[in-house]
């Protein structure tokens, strides 16, 4: 996973800990926003995608810490939900932008084009950033 969050911060422009959270923020969108069995494949075939889910979207109060305030306090808010998450983080909208793009060019990478396809298309609104 290091090898991945490295590769997006440099291309993002970003420092690694923010690329490390911004990912798993993303992925944790997409697990729960996409098609169940498309996206379960996804971040299984991401080495440590599973972890950073799990790592940076938390179930329960504590979970998350702001990003699991906000979470339950928006109701998931969809993708300008995550928009606005990944702003408070410090990132800009081209930031952003090259950041799914980022995302998601990794995902086809491991999981194949077909599979994320698949997710992008069951997400509304999801296929004008990436």
């Amino acid at each position: 996973m290091n090898e991945i969050v490295t590769q997006i911060a440099d291309r993002v422009g970003i420092a690694p800990d923010l690329a490390e959270k911004a990912l798993g923020m993303m992925l944790g969108f997409l697990q729960r926003e996409a098609a169940d069995g498309p996206v379960a494949k996804m971040i299984e075939a991401i080495p440590g995608g599973a972890d950073l889910v799990a790592q940076f979207n938390g179930a329960g109060a504590g979970g998350g810490g702001l990003l699991g305030g906000l979470m339950s306090s928006l109701g998931g808010g969809g993708i300008m939900g995550l928009g606005q998450q990944l702003m408070g983080e410090g990132l800009g909208m081209g930031e952003i932008t090259s950041l799914a793009k980022e995302t998601i060019a990794i995902a086809k990478q491991y999981a194949g084009e077909e599979v994320v396809d698949e997710v992008v298309a069951s997400v509304p609104g999801l296929s004008q950033f990436v």
